[in-house]
């Protein structure tokens, strides 16, 4: 990657990890993606997310699974891993996250189309499942059939 199209990876080359002390102050980094003309699918499964209730101030725990159809650029996951890190100490409700993740992510590489899902644990006897989704309308790409399985 060593071509006037790639990408700067800092937080890749750090041999320590510093978690960002919020989503706002995180940095998620990106690469070229070589085949911007092929439709395929990156997903990445994070199932140890944590944040804080944002009234009670308690842990909340789920599973976050992005995943998106990239167009000129792909997310780095170091930097994501540090991004999604972010919000162990910050107090959102699931469904602020999950659009907060979405909007980082498409600020960031512009997919042709992405899914962020928050599947929250039970508390209190009831789980959450949040999804959002994002459709470039300057490049408008269909999800694949078997993410409405999900």
């Amino acid at each position: 990657m060593n071509d006037e199209k790639s990408f700067e990876l800092s937080l890749l080359k750090k041999s320590e990890t510093i978690y960002p002390d919020s989503p706002d102050s995180a940095i998620i980094e990106a690469f070229e993606n070589r085949f911007p003309q092929r439709n395929y699918v990156i997903e990445f499964d994070c199932p140890e997310f944590t944040s804080l209730c944002p009234i009670t101030g308690q842990p909340d725990f789920a599973r976050i699974r992005i995943i998106y159809i990239p167009l000129m650029k792909c997310l780095e996951s170091k930097s994501l891993k540090l991004f999604l890190g972010s919000f162990r100490n910050t107090g959102m409700f699931h469904e602020e996250i999950t659009n907060t993740i979405l909007d980082h992510i498409v600020e960031k590489v512009a997919p042709k189309w992405a899914l962020v899902l928050g599947i929250m644990n039970p508390r209190g006897g009831i789980s959450i499942r949040v999804s959002a989704e994002y459709t470039n309308p300057d490049h408008p790409t269909e999800a694949p059939a078997w993410v409405h399985n999900l």
